[in-house]
């Protein structure tokens, strides 16, 4: 079983989820049963996490690996003061690793259809680096800074880089895995006026807590609570309610190069999509 990462994906959007899966020594064999932890990043493993064999190229081991993760993705929407809305959108997602540090690039492009109405275009990209600490076996924290980039064409006076920074912890109990998850968003946009109607912008936070099982080696599910600020402070002199929502997630490895995960949320606020959901393809090489 070759190496590979899990990544997180995961709220549903770039600058709100999460990885709940857990293995730090990115072996593909999950830290609950592990039993030979901290392998290096070059070795090929056998069921239980174990060195088979090192692999050397030019004469040299490396550290550093890659992945590449497409997805395909729905948000459905039925707010009180709008038609129903239906957008669909396709991911893509690359990754390098070095040790316990990444770096990450992830864009997407949607199509929206409501009642008398269609858009279609780039939503905003996301490049950002994390760096894994792991003061135990069973504990990792995970840092992390990113830009938001304005690839998304909006009349809002949007179109300017955001920030984040993001503090994720899993800690593994069996095959149990606890997890909660926090992100700055300093949004850099500017108050506007669209159609007569005033926009207030405001930075951002989001929360995220929830619990996993490792049901096998090769199949793990979670559960969680997100909330998050709108970067709207107020629409036309309006408060804008925190977008909340109840999400499942799950993580399934095909073979020792391709992995799936997929995830579904519930609009738990007026602010959130009534439904959400995603399937993404891995490879890792």
């Amino acid at each position: 079983m070759k190496k590979y990462l899990l990544l997180t994906t995961a709220a549903t959007l770039l600058c709100t989820t999460l990885s709940a899966y857990s293995d730090a020594d990115m072996d593909g064999v999950a830290d609950s049963v592990d039993k030979c932890p901290n392998t290096p990043l070059t070795d090929l493993v056998d069921i239980n996490g174990c060195t088979k064999k090192t692999i050397k190229i030019s004469n040299t081991t490396t550290k550093s690996h890659y992945d590449v993760i497409i997805g395909a993705n729905y948000a459905g929407s039925n707010y009180s003061s709008l038609n129903q809305t239906d957008t669909y959108s396709g991911s893509l997602q690359a990754d390098y690793y070095y040790g316990n540090f990444s770096l990450q690039a992830a864009t997407s492009y949607y199509k929206t259809d409501g009642e008398n109405y269609s858009e279609d275009g780039l939503n905003d990209s996301f490049v950002g680096a994390a760096y894994n600490i792991k003061p135990t076996n069973n504990f990792v924290i995970r840092i992390g800074a990113g830009a938001i980039l304005p690839t998304y064409d909006t009349t809002l006076n949007n179109n300017k880089t955001d920030y984040t920074g993001s503090l994720n912890l899993s800690y593994t109990v069996g095959k149990v895995n606890l997890f909660g998850g926090y992100i700055y968003t300093m949004i850099n946009d500017t108050d506007t006026v669209d159609n007569n109607v005033s926009y207030t912008y405001h930075d951002t936070n989001a929360y995220s807590a929830g619990l996993g099982y490792y049901f096998t080696n090769n199949l793990y599910m979670s559960a969680a609570y997100n909330q998050s600020d709108s970067i709207y402070k107020a629409i036309d002199g309006a408060s804008v309610k925190d977008i909340e929502t109840a999400s499942l997630y799950g993580y399934y490895a095909i073979d020792k190069n391709h992995f799936l995960n997929f995830s579904y949320a519930y609009g738990l606020s007026d602010s959130a999509s009534d439904h959400a959901a995603s399937i993404k393809l891995g490879f890792y090489f």
